[in-house]
């Protein structure tokens, strides 16, 4: 750069459309989307737990699909539409993964659980676009989505951590939240933590 050229500016005012309102604030453009939300519009359910994109505490929906907040920079936020765990409800009725997770238990301190719940909004809804997981057999688009075991729930939520360890819970409630969606019932494998081959066996044996 030429010396005597003048400074680019480091920030810009944005405008970010968040859980269906905009909010139009000045910001470093290296401001992370994360501290936007906190401690810029004081939203603060999206935690901040590792800072570096490997626990999920700060996943939040971004045109509907996964995004660890702490890697997204505010600035290219613009014009996207952002969902953060408090814009998941409808007013006083909790969204279907809300209501699993507070009905099965799939939390114990808390810290992680927005950044969980948002995770698992979105996994619902890939699966049931037949997106296949590291763990699906098979892959073809024409074999449909695949059937929704623990394995598979674990696979798709592996990038959100859980310190306290409620894993079991919160397999279950993704798999509650799911069976809501599709209104179908609960797959027995993932009732029983087996897996999917035993538990076709034992209804096969019945």
């Amino acid at each position: 750069m030429d010396p005597a050229s003048p400074a680019l500016p480091t920030y810009s005012a944005i405008t970010l459309n968040i859980n269906g309102e905009k909010h139009t604030l000045t910001a470093d453009h290296r401001t992370t989307l994360l501290d936007a939300l906190r401690e810029r519009l004081d939203l603060t359910g999206s935690k901040k737990g590792c800072d570096q994109g490997q626990c999920g505490a700060c996943t939040v929906l971004v045109d509907g699909r996964r995004a660890v907040a702490c890697l997204q920079l505010a600035v290219a936020a613009e014009g996207r539409e952002i969902t953060t765990i408090e814009g998941v409800a409808e007013g006083d009725t909790l969204h279907p993964v809300q209501q699993a997770f507070l009905d099965l238990d799939g939390f114990q301190c808390g810290y992680c659980t927005p950044g969980q719940i948002c995770s698992a909004i979105a996994v619902i809804e890939e699966h049931a676009a037949g997106w296949p997981s590291a763990v699906t057999d098979d892959v073809r688009p024409e074999a449909g989505p695949p059937q929704l075991t623990a394995d598979e729930i674990r696979e798709r939520m592996s990038g959100n951590l859980c310190r306290c360890g409620a894993y079991v819970s919160i397999v279950r409630a993704v798999a509650r939240a799911a069976e809501t969606a599709a209104g179908t019932e609960e797959p027995r494998a993932v009732r029983t933590g087996e897996s999917a081959p035993a538990a076709q066996d034992k209804e096969a044996a019945a």
